[in-house]
């Protein structure tokens, strides 16, 4: 699949809540990342009902210097009865800044919006 490129925007509501969450737990890098929300702008949905974008972050930024591309952290979604509905990936570019938000599902239908944040946690339907 490839990304269509959109008119960069700011981070909405959604996506926002979505990476301070998954950027809340500690790991090498985390607090890097974190400090990069305020410059990070939506560049690309990877389709065009998709939730999952390609993000660019604007310099001045502090770099991360994860091992890898994937933030490790996991962040899976489940509906209201407790089932898996799929899982929050964030992706960085070589490790340092922020590049994309990716709600990677495991249900028949690709998911129209973001799970909301309840309670430290990602709750669907949205």
């Amino acid at each position: 699949m490839t990304p269509s490129s959109v008119d960069p925007r700011a981070l909405n509501a959604d996506e926002r809540a979505v990476l301070e969450l998954v950027l809340s737990a500690e790991f090498v890098g985390a607090q890097q990342l974190r400090s990069q929300l305020d410059r990070t702008e939506v560049i690309a949905r990877w389709a065009p009902d998709s939730v999952s974008v390609d993000l660019r972050v604007g310099e001045p930024c502090e770099h991360a210097a994860l091992p890898t591309e994937l933030v490790p952290v996991d962040a899976y979604v489940h509906g209201p009865s407790g089932d898996p509905v799929g899982q929050i990936l964030v992706w960085t570019d070589r490790g340092a800044t922020l590049a994309a938000l990716e709600f990677a599902w495991v249900t028949d239908e690709m998911p129209t919006s973001l799970p909301a944040v309840a309670d430290g946690r990602l709750r669907w339907p949205a």
